[in-house]
């Protein structure tokens, strides 16, 4: 049974506050953090990307265990056994990430998947039918990352990083700069139409560029503006979590962006959508040929 939503103000008062705080002065104030810690990400996950195989694997394991230890965290409590219960979820997701990289040939990699999944809706915890499914998103997300980079190759890893993080870019710049309407003010009372919109070109964009690239058809395009979107519900279904939770972050782990889940929430849904599309549809992904 899914336990009451804890929250001390109203789900009103939390989106007003929110856009007030958007609109003040402060606004800017997490841009440093933001983009040094940015930029230290993309130096160390360009390399990665480039190491490709084994390392790449286990960068894609650790962000996934550390994405379900802070899932099992915000949505388990803070009292002393939900801590060590959150800390084995992390170990199990690892494990059950690494062993289905290994054994995927063999076709049971669905199964071992699911095991984190499986365990955060039989553990007590705020929401387990939610932690469940999102669980079982970033493990999908972390299996098809490895897959993606393995098959087509890095071109398909840069682009899908690329969509994500320009989208990303662009919104957070439009949405402050810009403002106006909502997107979604019930669950993500930050996110705008305008910063939205933003990062749909941006998205435009950055397929038009691997286009001219010579690496992929002009249907990428279009593929590059639906996985923005899918990327942009993974940030929403994060914040809604987030705030179904009572928590502002995931964790501290990241200056300026919070946790892994803030950070990599986006890239969650993207991932998925394009493993859901890559297994029913041929898509025009680059350096596919």
């Amino acid at each position: 049974m899914t336990e009451p939503v804890p929250g001390p103000t109203p789900e009103r008062a939390g989106t007003e506050r929110a856009v007030l705080e958007s609109a003040g002065p402060d606004r800017w104030a997490d841009l440093g953090p933001r983009m040094v810690s940015a930029a230290v990400m993309i130096v160390f996950a360009g390399l990665e990307i480039w190491l490709g195989g084994t390392a790449f694997a286990a960068l894609v394991i650790v962000l996934c265990a550390l994405m379900i230890w802070e899932l099992a965290s915000i949505t388990g409590g803070t009292a002393p056994q939900q801590r060590r219960t959150s800390v084995v979820l992390a170990g199990v997701a690892g494990v059950s990430l690494g062993a289905t990289l290994v054994l995927e040939p063999a076709g049971i990699a669905p199964a071992l998947l699911l095991i984190p999944s499986i365990l955060l809706a039989l553990t007590s915890r705020r929401n387990r039918r939610i932690a469940s499914v999102y669980g079982a998103a970033v493990m999908v997300a972390g299996f098809g990352l490895v897959l993606l980079r393995a098959d087509p190759g890095t071109a398909t890893i840069l682009w899908l990083l690329a969509v994500v993080i320009v989208s990303d870019v662009l919104g957070y710049f439009a949405g402050r700069m810009i403002g106006g309407p909502k997107f979604l003010p019930a669950i993500s009372p930050k996110k705008t139409w305008s910063g939205t919109v933003a990062g749909w070109i941006g998205a435009a964009a950055v397929g038009a560029g691997f286009v001219l690239a010579g690496w992929a058809g002009w249907m990428l395009v279009p593929l590059s503006v639906a996985v923005a979107l899918a990327g942009q519900f993974g940030d929403i279904a994060e914040s809604w979590i987030k705030r179904r939770t009572g928590v502002k972050d995931s964790s501290s782990l990241i200056p300026g962006h919070g946790g892994v889940m803030d950070r990599f929430d986006a890239l969650v849904g993207a991932t998925v959508a394009v493993m859901i599309l890559y297994l029913v549809l041929p898509l025009p992904l680059p350096g596919r040929g």
